[in-house]
């Protein structure tokens, strides 16, 4: 704690845990609208931010929510639901006319395989530029729902089916 008279408290949000602003700052550097992914115990979160002085402006938020509109009755908060909000926002963003952004994981850990990185591809797939390494990509049977059931798979393909019209 502090020892003497020279003491700077830290931002609230950074003292909360809840921004790490030396990222922050290098992602809004880049000038691009940010694909800002977020799981919640319940959800995956997708949006597209631009800063504003004011405040960051969402052009585009996609909850995995919103897959039930599309006939999907399987968990909101698995690989191939983060896969398809990705998708789906890709899409919705590409309708706004934004043809590139920057991935904003936030403070979640970047891990090979992880959901975060199946709605990524998902962003991808839809046509969005987004800078990524490569290897970091679920597998293709973890993405389609296979590892889970045939009937997540099939479900998976019709869901992917009805976003493309």
């Amino acid at each position: 704690m502090a020892k003497n008279a020279i003491y700077r408290v830290k931002m609230r949000r950074r003292r909360e845990g809840k921004t790490d602003y030396h990222n922050r700052l290098a992602l809004l550097k880049s000038g691009k609208p940010r694909a800002v992914v977020r799981k919640t115990l319940k959800y995956i979160i997708v949006q597209i931010a631009e800063y504003h002085e004011d405040g960051d402006r969402i052009l585009v938020g996609v909850t995995s929510k919103k897959l039930k509109d599309y006939g999907w009755k399987g968990s909101f908060k698995n690989t191939p639901a983060a896969y398809l909000t990705g998708y789906l926002a890709g899409k919705m963003t590409l309708k706004k006319g934004i043809k590139e952004a920057v991935l904003d994981i936030g403070l979640q850990r970047p891990v090979e395989g992880s959901k975060i990185f199946a709605v990524l591809k998902g962003m991808l797939d839809a046509g969005l530029d987004i800078p990524h390494g490569e290897g970091i990509f679920p597998s293709e049977e973890r993405i389609q729902g296979l590892h889970i059931s045939e009937e997540l798979g099939k479900m998976f393909e019709s869901v992917k089916a009805k976003m493309e019209v």
